[in-house]
């Protein structure tokens, strides 16, 4: 066995075989699970988030417990605050790498916004915060 595949699994996730769900960390989102962490033992996650159309972020400020976090937009906008970057409109192409536990919080979106994030582990904590000073 190829060591760079020792505690890893083949893994194939189709847009037509996979279905939304509305379970994750934000009830404004839904959340496609691409089934990397099943494949890694949970040291790796991704999914394909998307606005649920009509819901609104409450813009609350939060961080998160992991090692990493990137988020690539596919699909429309989303206007993310980072403490000590300011605000940033993400297009399609734009990508962003969430240092570990930056504040942020997200701002606005359209109803036709999607995303794909990857975390490094899957599971993570996440900490409600009050706005940078």
């Amino acid at each position: 066995m190829n060591e760079m595949w020792k505690g890893q699994a083949f893994a194939v996730s189709h847009a037509d075989s996979s279905r939304f769900e509305g379970e994750g960390l934000r009830a404004f989102f839904e959340y496609r699970d691409l089934g990397i962490a099943k494949a890694t033992g949970g040291r790796f996650g991704a999914h394909v988030i998307r606005a649920v159309p009509g819901m609104e972020s409450p813009g609350a400020w939060h961080r998160h417990s992991l090692d990493f976090q990137m988020v690539y937009v596919t699909k429309s906008w989303v206007v993310f605050e980072y403490e000590g970057q300011g605000v940033h409109v993400l297009r399609p192409g734009s990508c962003v790498l969430q240092p570990a536990g930056i504040r942020h919080r997200e701002v606005r979106h359209s109803d036709d916004m999607e995303l794909i994030e990857i975390t490094s582990p899957a599971d993570f904590g996440t900490e409600e915060s009050a706005p940078p000073a």
